[in-house]
């Protein structure tokens, strides 16, 4: 069984995680079934045992979510490698482990695996965190590096082989110099992104349009798709943020539109996120690259600072990468366009901030904000230094 240390056995902890389903509202029918469209208003339902179960249904929510994806080239990935879905489900502790990719998933996997004293390894093909801020992005990885977690930069595996040790022999090419290398783990890990589960839905006889490309299904505004009553959420949809607070959210609107008749529908602008790697990254809006490219760089201003966390004096850990900025629009009262923080409990604060952001929020707004002392969330009400004027923006003092 998989410990960590003093910790309970993290399968166990899996399984009190996943016990909410017997504890549904008595309202809501639970049937364990694998099911697939057999008319616009039909789905038939298979067990495990083959029995099947045929269900109708005036609406329909199409929220499969995903699953982690393997590469197709590279032989022995899906033989030998294992997902994020299985990590917690290991009986044995998973030893010298390469993960590989770089998306949040990626870096809190090898972080958790760091932190309980696995030598762990990760791959990345080119940047980390796509489509997070990337200065924010490095500050994470350079702080995972510096508390023991090697990276391997700019490499893509070839082949995965099984050893007469039991352990795997990775062989990777350097994608700068086009050499090979490799060497031996214990687990590979692959975190390179989630495909939907909709292929197997039969949702082309029913004429749901989906992306080709990605899989998912093309959604409007009000999450229903090119059938007006089958709906689709979460991981399933097109252009959504791959995040289980945002489906929940979407999917209680949803339902009040259906049954109480309101109308507000899901606002997927500005949706807070964390990334809880050893050295936590929250962040809500736009990211300064993103803002560049909608605003210009004329006419967005960046307010930061490097910060010591309370905790962080006390304990005499190293803080360089704890920094915070808020890019704003340059003109007026400078609304804020997006908030970035790495530090201890990122979600917190982040949370905190969201609802202001949610509601146009200025920097003028933040200026007026008092701080609680001593918090790390303070130093965010403090910025008063610009990257644009170049000035050093380590904070001293209180």
């Amino acid at each position: 069984m998989f410990l960590c240390k003093d910790l309970l056995p993290l399968n166990l902890i899996c399984q009190s995680l996943t016990s909410y389903l017997s504890d549904l509202d008595r309202k809501v029918k639970y049937l364990n079934l694998k099911g697939s469209f057999v008319d616009e208003h039909t789905i038939r339902g298979v067990s495990a045992s083959g029995k099947e179960t045929v269900l109708t249904a005036e609406n329909i929510v199409i929220a499969t979510g995903g699953r982690p994806r393997y590469p197709t080239n590279v032989p022995g990935a899906l033989e030998h490698g294992i997902s994020s879905d299985d990590i917690f489900w290991l009986k044995e502790s998973p030893g010298k482990t390469l993960v590989v990719g770089a998306s949040y998933v990626a870096l809190e996997c090898a972080g958790f695996l760091t932190g309980i004293g696995l030598d762990t390894s990760i791959m990345v093909r080119s940047i980390p965190l796509r489509g997070f801020d990337q200065q924010m992005a490095h500050l994470v990885t350079d702080y995972m590096e510096s508390y023991g977690t090697k990276f391997i930069w700019k490499c893509v595996p070839k082949k995965v082989e099984k050893l007469q040790t039991g352990g795997l022999r990775v062989t990777w090419m350097d994608l700068d110099t086009g050499r090979e290398d490799g060497d031996t783990f214990d687990t590979m890990l692959w975190a390179i992104g989630r495909a939907p589960e909709t292929k197997a839905l039969g949702l082309e006889k029913i004429g749901v349009v989906v992306n080709r490309e990605s899989g998912k299904v093309i959604v409007s505004a009000n999450d229903a798709t090119s059938v007006p009553h089958i709906y689709a959420l979460g991981d399933a949809s097109e252009d959504r943020p791959e995040l289980t607070p945002t489906a929940i959210k979407a999917g209680k609107l949803l339902a009040r539109r259906l049954f109480d008749k309101a109308s507000e529908l899901m606002n997927y602008d500005n949706v807070p996120t964390t990334v809880f790697t050893p050295l936590e990254y929250g962040c809500v809006g736009l990211s300064e690259e993103e803002a560049v490219r909608r605003h210009g760089e004329d006419n967005i201003e960046v307010f930061h600072a490097f910060y010591k966390p309370l905790e962080f004096t006390v304990a005499g850990r190293d803080s360089s990468q704890c920094y915070i900025k808020v890019v704003c629009l340059q003109d007026g009262d400078q609304r804020i366009l997006g908030l970035h923080f790495t530090g201890p409990s990122a979600g917190e604060v982040t949370q905190g901030f969201a609802l202001g952001i949610q509601c146009g929020a200025t920097y003028s707004h933040l200026m007026a904000t008092v701080g609680i002392h001593p918090t790390c969330a303070e130093e965010i009400t403090k910025l008063h230094i610009t990257k644009r004027s170049g000035l050093d923006a380590t904070v001293t003092g209180c």
